[in-house]
């Protein structure tokens, strides 16, 4: 006689970057096992993975690719589905501001970790009194292509800045007609990009440092001086230092 199947409860909550509900349950044993192998190794590209196949296996929306989310949806996700897994909370290791050494764990509830959305962030940029571009959040696929670095373009990298920002072109548009990104190629993106001028080029860049964010601001006490500072976590590896 086989054994009997355990019951797993389900779960509801809302993407930051859409509205749209979503079921998921608890992640079982076996993916627990996966993501502890991950964490092991050090190597974020085993741990991306790991996390992209935890939740591709326990949101019970089909009809969602995960490598396209937006990577706030999909760190927001994995908290969600952890803190119904393994516990409501984290034990987090913060290094004291006013001295830069002193280390004190504290513990956080995940319902307090929200995805943050920045006063007058918009993703349509209107780079003159004619053309308009509309942007899209970058994709976990084009997180880890841009070597996982997606909430600011790399200025340094001005190959990489232009890579993440024609990955991020839903539309470009006037008052008669509009381009679709999706019917141009990556040449005629960058061409179209390498034409700004400075003021236009920063104005895409504020769409990425004030995309939304998981984050969260603690207060904290260093034990050695006894000075109180507030600090601010963000991103889904500021919560599992």
């Amino acid at each position: 006689m086989p054994l009997p199947k355990i019951n797993t409860p389900t779960y509801e909550l809302v993407l930051p970057s859409t509205g749209k509900k979503i079921k998921y349950r608890p992640f079982l044993v076996r993916e627990e096992k996966i993501l502890i192998m991950a964490m092991e190794s050090e190597d974020m590209n085993q741990i991306t993975n790991a996390i992209i196949q935890i939740i591709t296996d326990c949101i019970l929306a089909k009809d969602i690719k995960v490598e396209s989310l937006a990577t706030f949806d999909i760190e927001y996700l994995f908290l969600n589905i952890r803190a119904k897994s393994v516990g409501e909370t984290i034990e987090v290791n913060i290094t004291c501001p006013d001295d830069g050494e002193t280390q004190v764990e504290v513990s956080i509830n995940i319902d307090d970790i929200k995805v943050k959305k920045t006063r007058g962030h918009k993703n349509i940029v209107k780079l003159d009194d004619n053309i308009s571009m509309k942007l899209k959040y970058p994709s976990l696929n084009q997180f880890i292509e841009n070597n996982f670095e997606v909430s600011q373009t790399n200025t340094g990298d001005i190959g990489q800045s232009l890579s993440m920002i024609s990955s991020c072109i839903e539309m470009v548009y006037n008052q008669e007609e509009s381009w679709e990104a999706s019917d141009c190629t990556q040449k005629e993106l960058s061409e179209f990009i390498e034409q700004m001028n400075t003021k236009q080029f920063k104005q895409i860049e504020k769409f990425f440092t004030t995309m939304p964010k998981l984050s969260h601001e603690i207060a904290v006490k260093n034990p050695e001086t006894g000075a109180e500072s507030e600090v601010l976590l963000e991103g889904l590896a500021a919560f599992f230092s």
